[in-house]
Formats: structure tokens, sequence, C-alpha cells
């Protein structure tokens, strides 16, 4: 069990203050590491910090800005003089609950130029940034590390827009193209950042969850669990084993993956 202790490191997770964000935080501080909690708020990131055991950090965080990111980093070696893990979980992801996303306005042909610009500078830029600053630094420190980059089914799989229909067929939302655009560039950037500093022994993988619940309509639950062989959507927690995995020495000769964690969705 010592091989899924992370007693003695410490992990920075960006969008630590979303759903799954503090979730992964709880997990990574429940298995001993020191976590620093990164968001665009810095208030809320602070509370996401000292509601978890032990000694952690919360930082206010735009990974979009690269001093941003340099700025964390350097909060992170004063405090704790390394960092050994890094999930990148910060992501926006257009969602069926959202009223800001009218059927009108999520149909692929009238979708905004500038929300997909957005989603992409947050999803896919602010991933760069962050694993090329703090990748950089666990070069510098001799290398070893994992990071982890938060990926998603519709990465590797077709939005399914069926979901997205009531009990009388009538489509009330339409998944965006730029959400699975995203998710799919972070597998492959996932590879890269595996081949590029192997022989540093950084371990980078994609931990890529399926759909979580958190309040959507009855009719996208009951659409969702009868697609899947589990029969439900995931809970916030059901991820926890597979980053801890992924974090900590357990995963030692696991790299350039995406570990799919989705009750099944991808496999009918």
């Amino acid at each position: 069990m010592d091989d899924f202790s992370l007693k003695g490191k410490v992990a920075v997770v960006t969008g630590a203050c979303g759903l799954l964000g503090q979730q992964h935080c709880k997990a990574l501080a429940d298995f001993g590491a020191s976590v620093v909690a990164a968001d665009l708020d810095d208030t809320k990131a602070k509370s996401v910090a000292e509601s978890l055991p032990g000694e952690h950090l919360g930082v206010a965080l735009d990974v979009r800005r690269k001093p941003a990111v340099e700025e964390v980093l350097a909060q992170t070696l004063d405090r704790f003089g390394k960092v050994d893990v890094l999930v990148n979980n910060a992501a926006i992801n257009e969602r069926v609950e959202d009223p800001q996303f009218a059927l009108d306005q999520s149909k692929f042909e009238n979708f905004s130029l500038e929300s997909w610009e957005q989603c992409l500078s947050v999803n896919v830029t602010g991933i760069f940034l962050c694993a090329q600053v703090i990748g950089a630094q666990m070069v510098k420190q001799g290398g070893h590390g994992s990071i982890i980059n938060i990926g998603s089914t519709y990465g590797v799989v077709g939005n399914n827009q069926d979901l997205y229909r009531d009990e009388s067929g009538e489509q009330s939302f339409y998944k965006s193209p730029v959400y699975a655009t995203t998710k799919g560039a972070v597998i492959s950037f996932t590879r890269f950042l595996a081949a590029y500093w192997g022989a540093q022994q950084i371990r980078v993988n994609t931990l890529s969850p399926g759909g979580v619940e958190n309040g959507q309509p009855d009719y996208f639950l009951r659409n969702y669990g009868a697609k899947t062989p589990l029969g439900r959507m995931a809970q916030p927690n059901d991820f926890r084993g597979a980053l801890v995995f992924l974090a900590s020495d357990s995963s030692r000769y696991v790299t350039g993956q995406n570990l799919i964690v989705d009750g099944g969705w991808t496999a009918w």
C-alpha cells in the first residue's frame, strides 16, 4: 500500500474550485500530499485549501497567462520547496443544465467564434502553459514527477446528441464541437509530453472521466444511464482511485496513457 501513498509529495491542482477539482484536491490530500489549490477565484481557492486535512495552499490562477502560472509556481516553491504532481483540471465545459447555452446558440452552425476561442485558450493553451512551467521545474529538480491532464470520453468518441432529447423527442441542447476538439488535443499533447520527458522520469497521462451527475434534467440522466453498462452517470468522487493511482508510485511504469473512467460508456 505504500506505493499509493503521496506523503511528502506536493501537488498543484488547477480548476480546484470546480465540481471535480475539489474532489481531486481532497483525494490527493487524503493520501498525504500537500495540495496547491489553484483557481480564478482567490478566496474560493483558499477556502478549498483550508477544507483539506494537513498543510495546503490556495492561490489565484488564470491558466491562460504564463506570468500567472509562474507566480503560482513561485508561491508553491516558497511554501513547499518543490512540486511533484500537476493535475491540469481547469477547463470550460458547456453543459445542458447551463441556461446560457440555448438550443440555437449551441448548434454547430451557430456556435460563436468567441466561444470556440475561449474554450481553446483554457482547455488547450492553459494545459500547455501549466505543463511547460511546472514540468520545467520538475526537470530542474532532477526529474521524476507526474503530470495528469484531465480529458474526457468526448476526446475519443463523437458527441452523442441523442442525450439531449427529452421525452417528447425535442432537442433541447447540442454539445458543441469545441469541447470534444480540446479534449482530443489534450490526449495528443499528453503523448507528446510523455515521450519528451520520459528520459527525465516525468510521467504524463490523461485521466478521461465520463459524464458526472450534477443537476442535469431527469430525461438526460435516464438517457445517459441507458447508454452506459453500469446504468448511471458518475458521482463526483468516482475518480479518486484513478487519480491517486496516476499521481503515486503505484503507476511508476505508466506514461503516455489515457485512463478512461466512464462506467463503460466507450465500451459500447
